[in-house]
């Protein structure tokens, strides 16, 4: 296991560990980049919230003898879980704006105890609302649960964060939900495995996050979705426990797996699951590879998603994308970060074959390919890729921080992203961008909209649209709410999902609404009705009250 750091705080309010937040006068920084970027005049830092500065109502319940050992109605406590951290969540964190805390937050440390808090909040009429990691960026975790219940309990799962057993010869893992990513990692880490789940969220994410999301991770092709990872599922409801069983497939009937995984909480509470692991990767290869423009770049992936290649990394960025997060120089086009990694083989000649397909369609290598195999020098010491790729890599863990600094300057600063097919792209990205481009221009007088591709199959990508534009003091959430309204609009009408790995949340139900086929969202209802009678579990997600 890796060694213990020094003590770290979790920010209450913006994303990550309160010590890698940006400083002052990184803050005041960027805020002179971008005001020079836009043309605006200077943009003044907002200070960062102070906790006992809340007001926060008084809880509306209180937890049985029995269970209140616990539950915490601590401030930090509440004012952590009231939201996600999505852009709209650190807004109304910066300003204090918790309009909907709950009224406990509780911190189950078996199984049992998840079954006690749900009989109890089922008899009283208590909402209760799973919480993992608390990213969720789409309202997903949000104790805004309406009218019609004595209160509010965010059921925060991150005690029950052990792998309880491994099957080394299936290479299989049973993990409790609660674990956090690094967690997680610890643990198979004495056995040279790994789950190979990768999100940006890492760090503040759970497994059990992952399957009620339907996650993807960083890794581009083939295991990109947590789906793929799971091989069965125990689900507390409040209806009974659902135990699947562990086969690597099944034809018997609809998969009682599928049937949770994306439910959000709304369903029932996934406790533990067994997972598919993979042995750790001891060789990688990486490459930054520069294209005129996104359009022939993506020519170039849909070549190497079709190959059966199978690239770990196949991140293509346009333009704007890559002058951020990339450093790439002005003028040139887009970039396409390019990696392998294996536990079975070199992945040099992978990787050789990946470039000749990007030369064949007009892609230029500005610095040679990175190879590194960590067992030559002992695992761990292989160097992380460099140049463009490592540049892209820092910045998009650097990401979530950089936000919240965008945030203080008042800044509108969010993304979106969809997946569609191959033939589909060229239309879907005109008109995304020339809508949301739109909007910008309406909403806020300036602004930009970039995109880069997080994951890519042979019938399709997953395109990612960064937004950044001045907004007005007190009316960020405005401006957002109409420029992603005219982004979702645009996707749907495109023939794109209005979530690839974001999740439904709160925020997408009217689109999601939309692109779910009619008999099955009757169907969910009636589910949603047998297993949690009360409807107390997560109201609001997935179907509405």
């Amino acid at each position: 296991m890796h060694a213990p750091g020094p003590p770290r705080t979790r920010s209450w309010w913006g994303w990550g560990w309160e010590e890698d937040a940006a400083t002052d006068e990184e803050v005041t920084a960027l805020g002179r980049a971008v005001a020079g970027r836009f043309g605006t005049g200077p943009l003044e830092a907002a200070p960062a919230p102070v906790l006992a500065d809340l007001d926060l109502p008084e809880p509306r319940v209180a937890a049985p003898a029995a269970l209140a050992h616990l539950c915490s109605d601590g401030r930090r406590a509440r004012a952590a879980h009231t939201y996600g951290r999505s852009y709209r969540d650190v807004v109304r964190l910066l300003r204090g704006q918790l309009d909907h805390p709950p009224d406990l937050v509780a911190t189950p440390r078996t199984e049992r105890d998840v079954v006690a808090l749900l009989d109890w909040c089922a008899d009283a009429g208590v909402a209760v609302v799973p919480f993992g990691g608390g990213s969720s960026v789409v309202g997903g975790v949000e104790a805004d649960v309406g009218e019609g219940f004595a209160g509010a309990v965010s059921l925060d799962l991150t005690a029950l964060d052990r792998v309880l057993e491994i099957d080394r010869v299936s290479r299989a893992a049973r993990i409790q939900a609660g674990a956090l990513g690094p967690v997680l990692e610890d643990q198979l880490r004495p056995h040279r495995l790994t789950l190979r789940h990768f999100p940006q969220s890492f760090e503040f994410s759970t497994l059990g996050g992952w399957l009620a999301t339907r996650a993807g991770g960083h890794f581009a092709t083939v295991y990109t979705h947590i789906d793929d990872l799971c091989e069965s599922l125990r689900v507390v409801t409040p209806a009974g426990v659902s135990a699947s069983r562990r086969l690597p497939g099944s034809g018997a009937g609809p998969s009682p797996d599928r049937l949770f995984l994306g439910s959000e909480g709304a369903l029932g509470v996934i406790t533990e699951a067994w997972m598919r692991l993979q042995d750790r990767p001891r060789w990688k290869a990486s490459a930054g590879v520069e294209f005129t423009d996104l359009a022939v770049g993506a020519e170039a992936v849909r070549a190497l998603a079709q190959s059966g290649l199978f690239p770990s990394n196949c991140r293509l960025l346009d333009t704007g994308e890559a002058l951020l997060s990339a450093r790439l120089s002005p003028g040139a086009g887009a970039l396409l970060v390019l990696g392998f990694e294996s536990a079975d083989h070199p992945a040099g000649p992978w990787l050789e074959r990946a470039l000749e397909l990007c030369r064949d369609h007009g892609g230029t290598l500005p610095e040679g390919p990175r190879l590194s195999d960590a067992g030559a020098a002992g695992e761990g010491a292989a160097a992380g890729p460099d140049g463009a790729a490592g540049e892209w890599r820092r910045s998009f863990l650097r990401a979530p921080y950089t936000r919240d600094a965008l945030v203080r300057l008042g800044v509108v600063c969010e993304t979106f992203e969809t997946a569609c097919t191959w033939d589909r792209f060229p239309e879907l990205h005109a008109s995304v961008t020339a809508a949301v481009e739109d909007a910008l221009g309406r909403v806020c007088g300036a602004g930009a909209v970039t995109c880069r591709f997080t994951h890519v199959y042979p019938d399709g990508p997953a395109p990612y649209f960064t937004v950044l534009a001045p907004g007005r003091r007190g009316s960020e959430l405005e401006q957002w709410a109409e420029i992603k309204a005219a982004a979702s609009d645009a996707v749907l009408a495109a023939g794109g999902t209005i979530t690839h790995h974001h999740a439904v949340g709160r925020d997408h139900l009217s689109w999601y609404e939309q692109q779910r086929p009619g008999p099955v969202g009757a169907a969910l209802r009636a589910v949603k009705h047998e297993l949690d009678p009360a409807g107390i579990l997560n109201p609001g997600v997935l179907v509405r009250s």
